[in-house]
């Protein structure tokens, strides 16, 4: 249905629905290429052993950060309708409880703002919290293991590879005007 102003109207629902299912098959996809650029960075004294089965931690910092973006586009209250829809549509898939799911979140997007106190940048967060979350100081050179922080050349690359991973909000609000209930 177009509005007045040729917006076609998508209901929060459907926005929940888009971005669940989009933002599962980015991780799944790219889950695999991310553990390749980790093994494969000579900013390593050795390669970090991460395998496939670990996607755990990564899809809930990908999950965090594109959240924590979400009231940046939507309305106060319609942003916290929106989290909560994808929040049990995630549940669901992870065949897991909503409420431990939004614990689980919470806790992920909170490391993210410890790691990050310096910046605002969400992608920059979640490159911190990818650092932290799968142990990589312990694969460093002694100077920046001493220092608790990632080499910044690992760190851009990181954060290159981790912006492939932001939804597109923007692009969902400039084209669709999203209404609670068609």
């Amino acid at each position: 249905m177009l509005t007045l102003f040729g917006k076609k109207k998508l209901t929060e629902e459907k926005v929940a629905n888009i971005f669940v299912n989009g933002i599962q098959e980015i991780i799944d996809q790219g889950f695999d290429d991310v553990v390749g650029l980790i093994q494969d960075s000579p900013e390593f004294l050795s390669p970090p052993t991460i395998n496939s089965s670990e996607i755990g931690p990564f899809a809930l910092i990908v999950i965090s950060g594109n959240i924590q973006e979400i009231p940046k586009y939507f309305s106060a209250g319609q942003d916290k309708r929106i989290t909560e829809l994808i929040l049990t549509k995630l549940a669901d898939i992870y065949e897991m409880d909503k409420m431990e799911l939004a614990k689980r979140v919470s806790e992920t997007r909170k490391l993210m703002s410890r790691k990050n106190h310096r910046s605002k940048s969400v992608v920059n967060a979640m490159s911190m919290a990818l650092f932290c979350r799968y142990q990589l100081n312990n694969y460093q050179e002694d100077y920046f293991k001493s220092v608790h922080a990632p080499n910044p050349i690992l760190n851009q690359r990181l954060k290159d590879a981790l912006e492939n991973f932001m939804w597109d909000w923007k692009l969902i609000t400039d084209k669709y005007k999203v209404v609670p209930r068609l």
